[in-house]
């Protein structure tokens, strides 16, 4: 297959090599395209060295298969036709067509089908923190419904891409060397020694859209009226997203029920014996596939409640990995390459 990266300077770009390496995807041509800022950059994929083309409205993507993009909800919008024109099935890491009812949003583990019905030959990537969730909220659903979720996120500053990462840094380094944090760009507070309970612009309702993501997005991968009330915080870690969730299901479940249906299902490590201080944290799951949980007891709240811990990469299972399994589906049943 041609495959072409789009947002390959970025930090999911760049993990967009990295996994597509690891998992040896059946890669016969690269093509890594990026803005006039990274034009010209050359990155090594496989032993082979590959120079960023700078992204135009032109016949470039005439011969792909598929085109991994991510960079930003503005140049998806601007370049889907472009990319799609010629027959290239586009997944999206923005959340340009997240909602749209035309475009699949899809979780591999939850809804891979859905990946085969792309009107517009276009498949978007959900939001990290859904991603994560979903995942592991799976196989619970397959024992009982779940009506109810509430859920505090601890976001890492890779969500915000490489530049947070590299101002979360610097933060420590100048509290260190001056006791003061001077470099306060990317967020609206000093992220270092903090907590910052917002990501995302308010809506009018004061939730935020990061927020309003966790309520739409779950509802549509998993076909499902669930309702969703969500409070989303980044957190001082460098790497990986955390989650405490709460959930209820129409019929009551035993924590041994719900611990054993995580304990076989796809993407999902279960660490497990919090008497023993063994449970999932954002240091463990950083550079992890898989969805990481534990902390699973029953609501004292909730007849028919479960709450649970989860962490996972962001940067892999949040972005690049979910969009390279979606396209790993999509050639194993025939779908793209094989030709």
């Amino acid at each position: 297959m041609k495959v072409a990266i789009v947002g390959a300077s970025g930090a999911v770009g760049q993990e967009f090599l990295r996994i597509l390496a690891e998992r040896n995807f059946p890669i016969d041509e690269l093509v890594l395209f990026g803005s006039e800022r990274s034009a010209g950059s050359k990155y090594t994929f496989k032993g082979k060295e590959y120079e960023v083309k700078l992204l135009q409205h032109n016949d470039d993507f005439k011969d792909i298969d598929v085109a991994f993009v991510s960079a930003g909800g503005g140049t998806s919008k601007d370049f889907a036709e472009t990319i799609t024109k010629y027959g290239a099935v586009m997944i999206d890491n923005s959340s340009a067509f997240r909602m749209d009812d035309d475009v699949p949003l899809v979780v591999p583990e939850v809804n891979a089908e859905d990946a085969l019905n792309r009107p517009r030959n276009i498949i978007a990537n959900p939001n990290c923190t859904t991603i994560m969730m979903v995942v592991v909220l799976q196989p619970i659903e397959k024992l009982s419904h779940i009506k109810r979720i509430h859920v505090s996120s601890y976001q890492s500053a890779s969500g915000a891409g490489a530049v947070a990462m590299a101002e979360l840094q610097q933060q420590y380094k100048e509290l260190v060397e001056t006791g003061e944090a001077k470099t306060i760009k990317k967020f609206p507070h000093q992220l270092a020694y903090n907590v910052i309970p917002q990501i995302d612009v308010m809506t009018d309702t004061d939730y935020t859209k990061e927020e309003m993501k966790m309520y739409n997005e779950t509802r549509k991968i998993m076909h499902s009226d669930v309702k969703t009330s969500a409070t989303c915080v980044r957190v001082s870690s460098l790497r990986s997203h955390s989650e405490s969730v709460w959930l209820e299901t129409e019929q009551p479940l035993t924590v041994e029920q719900v611990r054993n249906a995580l304990a076989s299902a796809p993407g999902v490590t279960l660490k497990d014996d919090p008497q023993n201080y063994v449970y999932p944290m954002p240091l463990e799951s950083a550079g992890k596939d898989d969805v990481y949980v534990g902390r699973v007891r029953r609501d004292l709240a909730n007849d028919n409640g479960i709450t649970l811990w989860l962490t996972g990469d962001q940067i892999r299972k949040g972005a690049a990995l979910n969009a390279v399994q979606i396209a790993e589906y999509l050639y194993e049943v025939g779908n793209i390459g094989k030709k």
